[in-house]
């Protein structure tokens, strides 16, 4: 019943911006967190960003000051503003909808998405 598809992603040269969108759509009644991944070539899977329904944010280290998530609750649509971008933050970005509460499944579920690709290069 859930998908979360992502957009905004793209190549573009160091020091440049995207915003990232992912829109959760479904019978969703409440998302508690909403995440974005990334996983470079030949490493394992980071956590870069979270957002809880409250507004609560973490960040990982290496994106503290340039990265800055944010979410829609009316519209289960979660954004990731990316500025100064770093060729090594070449990665597929992945949106995750942590907790979320459907119709028609017990308790907590994660979702998502296929990931798009974020690429910072000359």
């Amino acid at each position: 019943q859930v998908q979360l598809v992502e957009s905004g992603g793209g190549l573009v040269q160091p020091g440049g911006s995207l915003n990232l969108s992912c829109v959760a759509t479904g019978n969703i009644f409440s998302i508690h967190r909403m995440t974005w991944y990334r996983r470079a070539p030949g490493q394992l899977r980071v956590l870069v960003a979270a957002i809880t329904s409250t507004g609560g944010t973490y960040y990982v280290d290496a994106v503290k000051g340039r990265f800055a998530i944010t979410r829609d609750n009316t519209k289960n649509t979660a954004f990731l503003q990316m500025n100064n971008l770093k060729p090594e933050d070449a990665d597929n970005s992945y949106c995750e909808a942590d907790k979320a509460v459907v119709s028609g499944k017990p308790g907590y579920n994660n979702y998502w998405g296929e990931g798009i690709q974020v690429t910072a290069s000359s």
